[in-house]
């Protein structure tokens, strides 16, 4: 059968119609819609994992870059608290030693230290007082100051001293106070003798007390009290000791910046070679050692002098000393004894 042209393209219109026809009875545009949905998910999840692994990628590196400054800060603070350097040394402990007393009636109380000491001078602290004020309390009398005094020392002898062990010394600085005299005339009607030193004494008993023989040739000592600070080294076979101002030197109208230059003067006599490390003791000195003290350490390494806050008067100017002494020689180490005072030196010289 033939067709013309125009049969032809009725045919083909017609098969065209049924065939758009079924497509759309069929759901042809849902399945279109859910092509195109397809595609549109396809995307989005696309560019969610795109945001997502770029948020991953962002957090890491905030992450890595806070971990970074964390352990930089961790480092530097590790790195400061590690800056001083360590000191380690142990006295020799004392064998089959006995038991000596001595009291330092000082220009702000009195401290006493009960000690163990064997033939060769080696010695451990049994029980220490710091700035008791028992006897200068309720000195009305003469009477009330020898009842306070026997108090006082009968707690030594209760503790083992024998009697001839006790021993009194009054340091340079309290011979100016106006009690001393009153008390000195209790001890000595008490049969007990009563020793007076001099800052240069003090300075030379300090040192034989404080500074270990290992550290005799590099090292000096240095003792911050109330009415005056003593520095001292060995010098040869001897010792030299020098005085300087107080930690009160403030109640005489005193400037910081005088007892500066003054302490900055003295301390430039300490031979360089001797300026390793500075053994310090005294009650300022005490008083930083326990803001940094490790535990029931002997040896305590002080912080810089600017590290510490004083707030009254008197550390404010034990603190204008030692940082006066530590500019004028340069010393990088500064070791507190917490066991030693320059009367222990007392009893080590005494044969």
């Amino acid at each position: 059968m033939k067709f013309t042209l125009l049969g032809r393209l009725l045919i083909s219109l017609a098969v065209l119609a049924v065939l758009y026809f079924g497509f759309k009875w069929l759901g042809g545009a849902g399945l279109m819609d859910k092509f195109n949905q397809e595609n549109i998910d396809k995307s989005i999840s696309t560019n969610e994992s795109s945001e997502a692994s770029a948020n991953s990628t962002d957090m890491a590196s905030t992450e890595t870059s806070s971990n970074s400054s964390s352990n930089a800060s961790n480092e530097t603070e590790a790195s400061a608290s590690s800056s001083k350097m360590p000191f380690s040394y142990k006295p020799l402990p004392p064998v089959n030693g006995r038991l000596k007393g001595v009291v330092e009636l000082g220009a702000s109380g009195f401290n006493s230290f009960i000690i163990r000491i064997d033939e060769d001078k080696n010695w451990g602290l049994e029980k220490s007082e710091f700035g008791n004020s028992l006897v200068n309390e309720n000195m009305a009398t003469d009477e009330d100051v020898r009842s306070g005094l026997k108090k006082y020392i009968g707690g030594m002898l209760d503790y083992g001293v024998g009697g001839k062990n006790i021993h009194f010394v009054v340091s340079s600085g309290a011979q100016k106070a106006e009690n001393t005299q009153k008390i000195i005339k209790a001890l000595k009607s008490l049969n007990y003798q009563v020793n007076l030193v001099t800052p240069e004494q003090e300075g030379r008993l300090a040192l034989k007390c404080v500074l270990p023989k290992d550290y005799e040739s590099n090292s000096f000592v240095v003792d911050i009290g109330s009415g005056n600070t003593k520095i001292s080294w060995k010098e040869g076979s001897g010792i030299s000791a020098i005085e300087t101002y107080g930690a009160k030197y403030f109640q005489d109208n005193i400037s910081d910046d005088k007892v500066q230059m003054d302490v900055i003067a003295k301390a430039k006599q300490i031979p360089s070679g001797k300026r390793k490390t500075c053994f310090i003791i005294g009650g300022v000195p005490f008083e930083m050692a326990k803001k940094v003290r490790n535990g029931k350490e002997r040896y305590t390494v002080l912080d810089e002098a600017d590290a510490y806050k004083m707030e009254n008067a008197k550390s404010k100017a034990g603190q204008n000393i030692y940082k006066a002494i530590s500019n004028a020689t340069d010393t990088q180490q500064f070791v507190f004894d917490w066991d030693s005072n320059f009367t222990i030196g007392f009893l080590l010289d005494l044969p």
